[in-house]
């Protein structure tokens, strides 16, 4: 996760999160020939995901959005759900508020440390020192 969210603009919210798992689908389909009913029961599995995952860092009303008619820390947490739509070992975050307005920054932290309370292992690059001293592990 990124500094600059790296969302892609002529997508929704939701298609941002759901993209990547969607095409590890189609690549899938194309090893196994898959009933029409198996492909339709992943594709609508991977959206549920995707809606569960923005409710989860707080954009069950944006899911509609474009980038462009989101804030910075909506987009980051935007951001966050595409990454975990991807269920990684480690989540890495490269200065994830460092591009937000200071009172966006605590909706960002805010999911982070709640991503720590579901013990899912995460590397942070962060100059936010009072937060990585509450959540990490290690500083």
């Amino acid at each position: 996760v990124f500094q600059s969210f790296n969302l892609f603009p002529q997508y929704t919210a939701l298609q941002n999160v759901k993209l990547a798992a969607e095409l590890m689908i189609k690549d899938e389909r194309k090893e196994i020939v898959a009933a029409k009913a198996q492909w339709t029961a992943a594709l609508e599995e991977v959206n549920q995901e995707a809606q569960n995952l923005l409710i989860r860092v707080g954009l069950e009303d944006k899911m509609h959005n474009y980038p462009w008619e989101l804030s910075g820390g909506q987009q980051q947490r935007v951001a966050i759900a595409r990454a975990l739509s991807m269920k990684p070992d480690i989540l890495c975050f490269d200065e994830p508020t460092s591009a937000l307005d200071p009172e966006l920054t605590g909706e960002v932290l805010k999911v982070i440390k709640g991503l720590k309370s579901s013990d899912r292992t995460m590397i942070v690059v962060t100059h936010e020192m009072e937060f990585a001293k509450n959540v990490a592990d290690k500083v």
